[in-house]
């Protein structure tokens, strides 16, 4: 069984991780690489806020309940501007804590999707690498609206 922890933006911090649990259970977006395997997610927190204080001790308490893998929520790469310490958060987890990070939980939602192509958000070729467990076809990113 994969152990997973989730970190969203503290932006959200009211959300009760709907699209993120309903992608989990249906095994799309970022967690469609689970297709085959049992999950379970053992954390599920904020950043803290900018600049992200709780990403320095979050990931240890969900390693302390076995997480292999921490997943920083979509929300992240979606909301505007899309988080400037995301890549810092890739970094870190891993050398601090020897967990795998996976960019993305839920598909991105067309409306999103639609903004942030307008605005030429992820055209790098390292947004295209961030993002590319999140990117599903267009009536899944629909549905996620």
């Amino acid at each position: 069984m994969k152990k997973i922890g989730i970190i969203i933006c503290n932006r959200y911090h009211t959300c009760a991780g709907g699209k993120c649990l309903r992608s989990l259970r249906n095994r799309e977006g970022a967690f469609a690489r689970y297709r085959d395997e049992d999950v379970e997610l053992v954390g599920y927190t904020t950043c803290g806020g900018c600049p992200g204080g709780n990403v320095e001790y979050a990931p240890a308490e969900m390693k302390r309940n076995g997480a292999e893998v921490i997943h920083l929520a979509t929300g992240l790469v979606v909301g505007y501007p899309p988080c400037p310490r995301l890549q810092a958060f890739c970094d870190f987890i891993p050398a601090k804590y020897g967990l795998e990070v996976v960019v993305g939980t839920h598909p991105i939602p067309q409306n999103y999707f639609t903004t942030h192509g307008e605005l030429g958000t992820w055209q790098s070729a390292r947004w295209q690498q961030l993002i590319e467990g999140v990117v599903t076809d267009r009536e899944t990113r629909q549905a996620y609206d």
